[in-house]
């Protein structure tokens, strides 16, 4: 096991003074400076583990909640087991650390698994799997599979799924500590559950297809920003819908020029099978509302346009409650997982015109055109009781890398859970 070191003094010798590591015989130093020191110490996680090792120990001064956490976020692999040893903290944070590793490592491991292995039903089975172990007999899980969806009404997530052998499924938890079952839910959480993403008849090509097993990323994240909250201590009652679908190309997949009637009234044409997301959503949306919480939180991989305005450093959020917007980017600082606010306004809504319904589920543009992130959260604001309910929607941008960078290995890297769960608390 090697022990790891934090200093704020230049490394010598053979390392050479601007080197981020020096090592000894059984140990390294990480040399961080006053500059984005969260950044250079996971770095440094990273380099360590490409380097070989598996198990480390942090030891030594300087090692407080928020760097030890960086380094793990560094230095976790995409399918290596790796251990850690925290260095010695305040017994709060440390339970803290093991309830953060515990909730990421589930995410990673849930997003980073093959299609093949996540169909929908086995995300809703893992994710309520992962809630009870964590919140016992408080979680009771129902799911709506097949065509019991299109019986109640749940269109979204049924025509995206019905190309595919393996049934889409509307997943609800209900986590209630309170023991009352007509206790008020506080929360209602929605996830984007899309196992695979052929992009249907708008059909990806095949690089960009290649990742598509982590589009269920927001499904996973709000699954263990939940379980992550339960932990810290969460006592009120909140509700998680899982969209879960596998969205492929076959003689029964729904096709452009469909019409979509959702159960709130709304009618949507299909112009591109490949904004599927939005349209599984607005199902888990339309079930949120009915809820009656005053909080509902959305997530998603949901838009490439996103990406090129934030970049993979950030998720992009939105909502028409500007307070809860400004109290997501805070919490994000808080947690060391950036968020950055992007437009949107009621009147994003007529972006997406359609002449055969009362909106289209994008554009014919590729990307959706121009404010694409803004026209697909606009899309979602339709199917939210928004004068009854504050909403907010996190475009995933940061959730997950192609290949592996100086900072996070290959696949997901939970951005967004712990952002997630602080505004359940």
């Amino acid at each position: 096991m090697l022990n790891v070191y934090l200093s704020t003094e230049e490394s010598n010798g053979p390392w050479g003074l601007n080197s981020l590591l020096s090592y000894q015989s059984d140990s390294a130093t990480v040399h961080y400076r006053s500059d984005f020191p969260l950044r250079r110490i996971q770095q440094a996680g990273r380099q360590i583990q490409s380097q070989g090792a598996q198990a480390v120990r942090l030891v030594g001064d300087g090692w407080n909640y928020e760097r030890q956490w960086a380094f793990y976020c560094g230095f976790a692999a995409t399918i290596t087991a790796v251990e850690i040893q925290w260095a010695s903290i305040d017994e709060d944070e440390l339970e803290l650390l093991n309830a953060r590793r515990h909730c990421s490592d589930w995410l990673r491991k849930t997003v980073n698994a093959t299609p093949e292995e996540m169909s929908p039903e086995k995300l809703a089975h893992e994710a309520t799997s992962f809630l009870k172990k964590i919140g016992g007999d408080n979680i009771h899980a129902q799911q709506i599979v097949g065509d019991e969806l299109l019986a109640d009404g749940w269109v979204g997530i049924y025509n995206v799924g019905r190309g595919s052998v393996r049934p889409p499924v509307m997943l609800e938890v209900d986590y209630n500590p309170t023991g009352d079952p007509e206790a008020p839910v506080s929360a209602c959480l929605v996830g984007k559950g899309i196992t695979f993403d052929s992009g249907g008849y708008s059909l990806k090509p095949s690089a960009g297809m290649v990742a598509m097993k982590c589009d269920m990323g927001g499904a996973a994240t709000v699954t263990a920003a939940l379980g992550y909250a339960i932990e810290q201590g969460l006592r009120q009652r909140v509700k998680l819908i899982l969209c879960c679908a596998e969205n492929l190309v076959s003689g029964n997949a729904y096709k452009l020029g469909d019409v979509l009637s959702y159960k709130n009234g709304v009618t949507v044409e299909i112009v591109n099978t490949d904004a599927e997301g939005r349209l599984v959503l607005a199902d888990g949306l339309i079930a949120a509302s009915a809820t009656g919480a005053p909080l509902i939180i959305d997530a998603a991989t949901l838009t490439g346009a996103a990406m090129v305005a934030v970049g993979s450093d950030y998720n992009a959020i939105f909502g028409l409650d500007k307070p809860l917007l400004q109290q997501a980017q805070q919490l994000s600082d808080l947690v060391n997982e950036p968020a950055w606010p992007l437009p949107l306004e009621k009147w994003h809504q007529e972006y997406c015109p359609s002449p055969y319904a009362d909106t289209a589920n994008s554009r014919v543009q590729k990307g959706g055109g121009m404010g694409g992130a803004s026209n697909a959260a606009a899309f979602l604001s339709r199917f939210v009781d928004t004068e009854n309910s504050r909403w907010i929607h996190f475009d995933l941008a940061a959730c997950f890398r192609d290949g592996g960078d100086s900072r996070w290995a290959a696949g997901a890297t939970g951005l967004g859970l712990a952002n997630i769960a602080g505004l359940l608390l």
